[in-house]
């Protein structure tokens, strides 16, 4: 006892300065002071219920009440036995949780809080969200990249909905926003937590932060006071020491603390630092410092919110050693507390994870009954404790609710504002000739180099959506050098752990070697997906290109900075810190889209995502009814493709599940996908016109019956022209009905080379009979709309005479190379494996085997698998670019196609007055009751469908792009159960009902 009231009496002393003016400062702040962010709006009920609860309490429950002890919800029963004693024989105030789940977090709360006689104050650190601490809950970006948005009101959504997430979990303190500034990039233990080293940015981060945070009803805290960004140690291991004088430390570490208090910050952490300028003592935590926690942050800076210390256990002020008289001899402070108590008389009110809370109680009693701790002193802490009780709706604690709880703290709207900051915050910090974002992709040879020791599939595979992009390694540079001689562009990534924001972050010497040599040789655009600290070890960026943050390695990360890449999603952080010689603080280089589609949640562009799972099931029962065997199904709004999914298999038979990079033959989705593009091209060249008449373009039509019609007529299936011609059964044996000798070789020759599927060849001048038997076709008896393939064949061969060149070469020098449709084309077996196309029939007419790899449709196939009508394979991405660039009016990924009037002439109802709801080229909504559509969208809307199952529909109005891509013709063409039970439309029809704006 001795013991105790000599250290008690050391401790007296060295606070004698205090006097009673001074004391009078720590009254209990009266109701009417509207600066105190602790007041309830029912300032009279909360003051009545803080009055009642202090003064039924004894000494020994007030003083538990300044205490917050660390609970883990993954810890044994003994710790949890340990705790429930400390809450009902210490009165501890409060619980501060670290590491577990929620659902074990919310049920050992409710346990624990039914154990108190005053409810809990519960706090957590979710700087970046629950996960944290907690597994199964949200990780939303770390502060270093909200740092680099500049749009500060999603900064305050990321605060409230972090507070959404503590408040379901019951959690009232979050210890956040970190407001250090982060000035040193050696930091140890801030650096990804800061928002950077702008004082002004980081305020206004912070703000915004705090503001949306307590919003949500939980209160903020900022720390760490007086301000932890300057240091090259961690307090958690030792005693950092801020060097700047006293001048300095007002005009930026803490400026942030100045403005979030008048905006209403509630509570304040202090830090475990030496601040020579600010605290004489050598040596000294700034946390015990009462010049530094009272005369600064309550007096001069009029804070009257909570006071936390940080935690007591930390080697920054638990392993403080006491210096002697002498100013030379040194003792460590005794684990009885001592430390709580220096900080609570320097000015804390919450003793944060003591070392030892039962003894620190016994002293600060001792403290008490010595008047070393005033009444005025308690009260003042424990009333404001009281009162951020009461603020937080402690007067009517109820337990958390466990039910969906996992599913609550992972919510849909999270994703989204995720993907919302990720566009924000991505920032190009370097494009040297332009380089960014990547168009003219038909002059690119892309390869993509991945550096570090994470994962960057997703980031890879993102890229593949918008162009061909391989993914080159090797083990030695020279190997790698010689692999990328075949490139002119290439990607590099630098992948790092994504699990926390202390993760390593820096280049390897022999990556920093390899990138130098790439660079040198090849057009290189770096994306590092760590911190931009990294970049501080670049000697040089001569020869680098581009160079592009994308601070963190999550999916969403990687997903949206190769949108970012491609111009898919415009350019527009800047960045939070300096990173060396190279670039400052606030750089960043902005770029709008160009236009290409982005990729994203429905939610995004006003759609549903609960509404659109309803395809799932639309498309699940058209397969386990053997309506077709596969599907690929994709939805844009807005250019963002927000549904993308695959279903079944190749074949009702085998483990080929449908892919997203596998191709389907599309059928007549050609006519619109390749001869119409080419021909809107020709009369934008003023090759022809709409009124063009086919003798015009082909000559030997002049003495034919068909010699007045006209490319509109045409294109609108009103040219009287046979709907069908089949081709093929005049090459068959008229008794076997299997390819005629005359026509058809097992082995390629020159006569013979025609390959109609395997071991079939036709011959050679086939394809000129094709265009006699048409050109010498009867027509119909009158004018009226009848679909028929028998124009793009026609046109076919004008094309191809007019450039002199073939119409599976023209469709991808114009058109596909530059769009980045890599998986369209047609014979797709010359280019990809079979095992990547989808078959299409099990041929037991003409070819007799499974069609795979060649196309389904006999006439095409005859003109060696080039056809105007049909012949062209691919995947719904790629048939959603196109479809993409109609909607834009002929503009996509920064190149302009067409002009917007060629597509509204071709995109029109040219003799809707008669029946035929055709535009030139395009299929058109029903004009009655019955078509090709749902019924539900605009007459402007337009597209096609095709034989083998296929669908592809635009909507200028809704700005909606649908695509269904199916081999319904597998093993059987038979009948056509997708048309007959209205797959298609039905799906169209909820994709309709799925707009919610």
């Amino acid at each position: 006892m001795r013991c105790i009231f000599s250290l008690i009496s050391i401790i007296f002393l060295s606070f004698t300065t205090i006097s009673c003016a001074q004391e009078e400062k720590l009254q209990v702040l009266p109701q009417q002071d509207l600066t105190n962010p602790l007041l309830h709006k029912d300032v009279e009920a909360q003051q009545k219920w803080v009055d009642s609860i202090y003064n039924a309490m004894s000494l020994e429950e007030k003083l538990g009440q300044l205490f917050m002890v660390q609970v883990f919800s993954s810890q044994d029963k003994a710790t949890k036995t340990k705790i429930v004693k400390l809450i009902k024989d210490q009165h501890i105030g409060g619980l501060i949780y670290s590491k577990g789940g929620p659902v074990r977090q919310a049920r050992l709360n409710n346990e624990l809080q039914a154990a108190a006689k005053v409810p809990l104050l519960i706090g957590m650190d979710a700087e970046w969200g629950l996960s944290m601490r907690l597994d199964s809950t949200y990780a939303f970006p770390w502060n270093m990249t909200l740092g680099a948005i500049r749009d500060n009101a999603l900064v305050e959504k990321t605060g409230y909905q972090i507070g959404e997430h503590n408040k379901r979990l019951g959690v009232h303190f979050n210890f956040a926003p970190v407001v250090d500034i982060n000035t040193n990039p050696k930091n140890p233990i801030i650096g990804n937590r800061s928002f950077g080293e702008d004082r002004d940015n980081v305020t206004e981060k912070a703000l915004a932060f705090m503001k949306g945070m307590q919003s949500a009803g939980v209160l903020a805290n900022a720390k760490h006071f007086p301000g932890h960004g300057d240091t090259e140690s961690d307090s958690h291991k030792t005693l950092p020491t801020i060097t700047f004088d006293e001048k300095r430390i007002d005009s930026i570490e803490l400026y942030p603390y100045k403005k979030l208090i008048k905006e209403g910050l509630s509570s304040v952490m202090v830090a475990h630092l030496s601040v020579p300028s600010l605290e004489p003592r050598p040596g000294y935590p700034s946390s015990l410092s009462k010049h530094i926690v009272t005369d600064i942050l309550k007096d001069s800076l009029q804070f009257k919110g909570l006071i936390f210390t940080d935690a007591l256990e930390m080697k920054g002020v638990a392993d403080y050693v006491e210096k002697g008289i002498d100013g030379n001899s040194t003792t460590k402070m005794p684990q009885g507390g001592e430390n709580d108590l220096k900080a609570f008389l320097a000015g804390n009110d919450v003793m944060l994870m003591s070392e030892n809370p039962e003894q620190a109680i016994k002293l600060f009693a001792t403290a008490y009954t010595d008047s070393i701790i005033t009444e005025e002193r308690l009260s003042h802490s424990v009333k404001k404790i009281l009162m951020a009780k009461y603020k937080v709706g402690l007067d009517k604690y109820s337990p958390i609710g466990i039910h969906n709880l996992v599913e609550d703290l992972n919510r849909l709207k999270d994703d989204l504002l995720y993907e919302n900051l990720m566009e924000n915050a991505i920032t190009v910090v370097r494009n040297k000739e332009d380089i960014l974002p990547l168009r003219k992709l038909d002059e690119k040879k892309i390869a993509y180099v991945s550096f570090g020791d994470d994962d960057g599939t997703p980031f890879y595979e993102e890229l593949k959506k918008y162009t061909k992009v391989h993914h080159v390694k090797a083990e030695k540079l020279d190997e790698l050098l010689t692999k990328l001689q075949n490139y002119n562009t290439v990607i590099v990534g630098l992948h790092k752990s994504n699990a926390s924001p202390w993760k390593d972050y820096k280049f390897k010497d022999q990556e920093l070697v390899w990138l130098y040599e790439i660079a040198r040789t090849n057009k290189v655009i770096l994306d590092v997906f760590v911190r931009p600290y990294a970049l501080i070890d670049l000697h040089t960026v001569e020869n680098i290109e581009g160079i592009v943050v994308s601070y963190q390695n999550s999916t969403i990360a990687q997903q949206k900075s190769a949108q970012v890449v491609f111009g898919a999603v415009a350019a527009k952080g800047a960045l939070p810190v300096s990173t060396g010689i190279h670039f400052k603080v606030g750089d960043g280089i902005t770029y709008n889209s160009i236009k290409s589609l982005s990729y994203g949640l429905p939610e995004q562009v006003g759609m549903s995502s609960e509404k659109l799972s309803k395809l799932d099931s639309v498309a699940n029962y058209a397969i386990s009814n053997q309506m077709t065997p596969g599907i690929q199904l994709l939805v844009a709004r807005k250019g963002k493709v927000v549904y993308n999914k695959n279903f079944g298999k190749h074949r009702y038979e085998g483990d080929d599940k449908v892919k997203f990079e596998d191709l389907y033959d599309v059928a007549s989705l050609t006519k619109i996908l390749a001869t119409l593009p080419l021909l809107m091209e020709l009369e934008e060249k003023g090759a022809l016109s709409l009124d063009t008449k086919l003798s015009k373009i082909l000559p030997e039509y002049k003495s034919s019956n068909k010699s007045d019609i006209t490319i509109k007529e045409m294109l609108s299936h009103y040219a009287r022209l046979k709907p069908w011609v089949p081709f093929y059964a005049a090459t068959l044996d008229s008794v076997t009905k299997k390819p005629d000798a005359k026509y058809y070789r097992r082995k390629y020759s020159p006569n013979f080379s025609i390959k109609v599927a395997e071991e079939v060849y036709l011959r050679h001048d086939y394809p000129d009979s094709i265009q006699k038997i048409i050109k010498d076709s009867d027509l119909l008896s009158r004018q009226r709309y009848r679909y028929s393939d028998l124009p793009y064949y026609i046109l076919k061969k004008y094309i191809e005479s007019y450039y002199d060149k073939p119409l599976d070469e023209l469709v991808q020098e114009h058109f596909y190379q530059s769009l980045g449709a890599n998986y369209t084309t047609y014979n797709p077996s010359q280019l990809f494996s079979n095992s990547q196309i989808v078959p299409t029939e099990i041929d037991d007419y003409y070819r007799y085997q499974e069609v795979h790899g060649y196309v389904h449709d006999m006439g095409a196939a005859m003109q060696n698998g080039v056809g105007g009508h049909a012949g062209i394979f691919s995947n719904a991405n790629d048939v959603a670019k196109i479809m993409q660039m109609f909607l834009q009016k002929g503009f996509y990924g920064g190149k302009r196609y067409f002009k917007t009037e060629t597509l509204d002439k071709f995109n029109k109802c040219y003799y809707c007055h008669r029946d035929n709801r055709r535009g030139v080229g395009f299929d058109k909504p029903q004009l009655g009751e019955e078509g090709p559509t749902c019924g539900c969208l605009s007459l402007q809307s337009f597209g096609h469908s095709g034989f083998t199952g296929t669908y592809a529909w635009a909507d200028p109005e809704e700005e909606i792009v649908y695509i269904f891509l199916a081999n319904r013709t597998y093993p059987r063409a038979g009948k056509n159960l997708l048309l007959r039970e209205n797959i298609r439309t039905e799906i169209q029809r909820l994709i309709y009902e799925a707009i919610i704006e």
